[in-house]
């Protein structure tokens, strides 16, 4: 058994982990910026993963002691229309008084953020286990 492979895979999901988190936190940030750097209303992002398998990351294909790493593969953007809110005395409104706002449902953004912080701590209590298991191992060899 390789503890440094599970260690290695673990890692590898913390990183994808704390960069979701990241672009969580950015959406709940921007659920009310009606107007960005392009002019338009900010547009929610999702992080997609791919896991990366040992022969695509230059390992020996019959190495099998490693498993596939988790990986951000892109990050892309929702494509929902934003919400029409009205608001007449908004700077962004149109002559109708409605402003567009971003489709961001701040209880969907932290459903995602507990999800991603469970598989954070999920994947932190692997690398404790495995530290944990070596450490025992080094001193039974002695």
């Amino acid at each position: 058994m390789d503890l440094l492979a599970g260690i290695e895979n673990s890692a590898a999901a913390l990183e994808a982990q704390k960069f979701r988190m990241d672009i969580i936190s950015q959406n709940i940030a921007n659920a009310q910026t009606s107007r960005g750097l392009d002019g338009k209303p900010y547009q929610r992002k999702e992080v997609v993963f791919e896991n990366l398998l040992p022969k695509q990351r230059g390992m020996d294909r019959n190495d099998m002691t490693s498993g596939p790493l988790l990986q951000v593969a892109r990050i892309q953007h929702d494509q929902t229309p934003p919400r029409m809110v009205h608001m007449p005395g908004h700077p962004d409104a149109d002559n109708n008084g409605m402003v567009a706002m971003p489709s961001i449902n701040i209880h969907r953004e932290m459903v995602d953020m507990i999800s991603s912080s469970r598989a954070y701590e999920a994947n932190l209590s692997v690398i404790r286990s495995a530290r944990s298991m070596a450490e025992k191992a080094m001193a039974m060899g002695r």
